[in-house]
């Protein structure tokens, strides 16, 4: 299987700086049909896409933009959005005009068909590849899968701790891990919770007796629960004053695995900007038949069987 990475993940390499630096360069890759990247600088009245390469112009056709834009299955937003941001291609064509000038004719669509068929449709459930977040929505985050390809990863597919909207997780042009659900008619299916440790593997980071940061997440009557870690929640009893999103220092009353129960006492709460981190993975390769969340020690069973 061919790896085929998120868009922008080769543009700084040497050797695709290098790639297309000169027309020269630029010939061998097209006679290579090298996969290139380079910077989109614009996204005409057509919506062709113009893009910057220090010795030609990048031009490409608007069918050639991305997979189905030719028969309208793809909308032309998904061309307009790549303005100022590094897309794939290869070069199909290089025109010299009257003046010496060159032009590179690029398709970025030739790249992704290569990328679903030599990667994507060899895939199957449980595999785990690289993505990069490209637009978040109240239901989900999309995210790049290979070759600017899209995929989904549902809101609760993200985390076992909930939350209220994917940007509490995952901020645009974020570097992440998935796991694939499943693999249909060109369609892919994607989770993340299984990447991020089971209750045991959070659990253990924490002891009896510390205080620690938290989030709050969602106040009930019965409680307030604090996500410690993204796999990884506890309940501290009702305060007043507390809302969500708020930041918090809790302190550690009891770690319960039979019941997979975190007991809390909220110390102090307040409101501050939410700092970003990449997510502490447990997994990032290989394949996952099967993964279970829960505890050894108790009855209840959350696991996804791939």
């Amino acid at each position: 299987m061919k790896n085929y990475y998120p868009e922008g993940e080769i543009f700084l390499t040497p050797d695709n700086q290098n790639s297309i630096k000169t027309i020269f360069s630029l010939q061998e890759a097209m006679l290579q049909e090298k996969i290139l990247e380079a910077r989109v600088s614009l996204c005409d009245n057509d919506h062709n896409l113009h893009v910057e390469l220090p010795c030609a112009k990048g031009f490409i056709p608007r069918d050639e933009g991305a997979i189905g834009i030719s028969d309208g299955t793809t909308k032309d937003i998904a061309l307009i959005t790549k303005v100022n941001k590094p897309v794939c291609f290869v070069v199909t064509e290089i025109i010299r005009d009257e003046n010496g000038n060159y032009t590179a004719v690029l398709s970025r669509r030739k790249v992704q068909e290569r990328c679903m068929d030599e990667f994507i449709n060899q895939l199957s459930a449980g595999d785990v590849i690289p993505a990069k977040v490209t637009h978040l929505e109240q239901f989900g985050a999309f995210v790049d899968i290979g070759c600017g390809i899209p995929s989904l990863i549902p809101i609760d597919a993200i985390s076992i701790s909930r939350i209220s909207h994917p940007s509490d997780r995952f901020q645009p042009g974020q570097s992440i891990f998935v796991v694939i659900k499943d693999v249909c008619g060109g369609r892919v299916w994607l989770s993340h919770k299984e990447l991020l440790g089971t209750w045991e593997e959070n659990a253990s980071k924490f002891h009896y007796g510390e205080t620690v940061s938290g989030i709050i997440r969602s106040v009930e009557d019965y409680g307030i629960f604090v996500e410690l870690a993204p796999n990884l929640a506890g309940l501290a009893e009702p305060k007043d004053g507390v809302a969500v999103g708020q930041h918090a220092s809790v302190y550690i009353k009891a770690l319960i695995p039979d019941k997979m129960k975190v007991k809390l006492i909220i110390v102090d709460v307040f409101s501050g900007t939410h700092i970003h981190r990449a997510p502490e993975y447990f997994i990032t390769d290989g394949h996952i038949s099967h993964w279970r969340y829960s505890s050894d020690l108790s009855p209840k069973v959350i696991e996804t069987r791939f």
